[in-house]
């Protein structure tokens, strides 16, 4: 686990915690397996990574995939949005997010 979040994390972070988001707990560097997600929300199963630019190399598009199939055995759904998308369209990154929250929530 990692101490110090990205400016994408703190920025995300910010509109999740304290369910600020339709009320969804979420949870920051959560523990699944083998793995940490970036943030988590186990009432709806979904866990939301902010990807780098280092997530375009071959070896990180493989460990990303065979992460995702892990945790998709485990009925969560994984949502990646990059670094960029959080900085620069919090509103669209918030509007896709709002996709998954159960109707009785909205």
């Amino acid at each position: 686990m990692r101490r110090n979040q990205t400016d994408a994390e703190k920025s995300l972070w910010a509109q999740l915690r304290d369910k600020q988001f339709y009320g969804m707990k979420f949870f920051r560097q959560y523990s699944v397996g083998p793995y940490i997600l970036d943030f988590y929300c186990p009432t709806i199963k979904l866990a939301v990574e902010l990807d780098g630019g280092q997530h375009n190399q071959s070896e990180s598009k493989e460990y990303d995939e065979t992460r995702s199939n892990f945790l998709k055995t485990k009925g969560i759904e994984v949502m990646r949005f990059w670094d960029n998308e959080v900085l620069l369209d919090m509103e669209s990154v918030l509007t896709e997010l709002s996709q998954k929250v159960p109707p009785e929530r909205l």
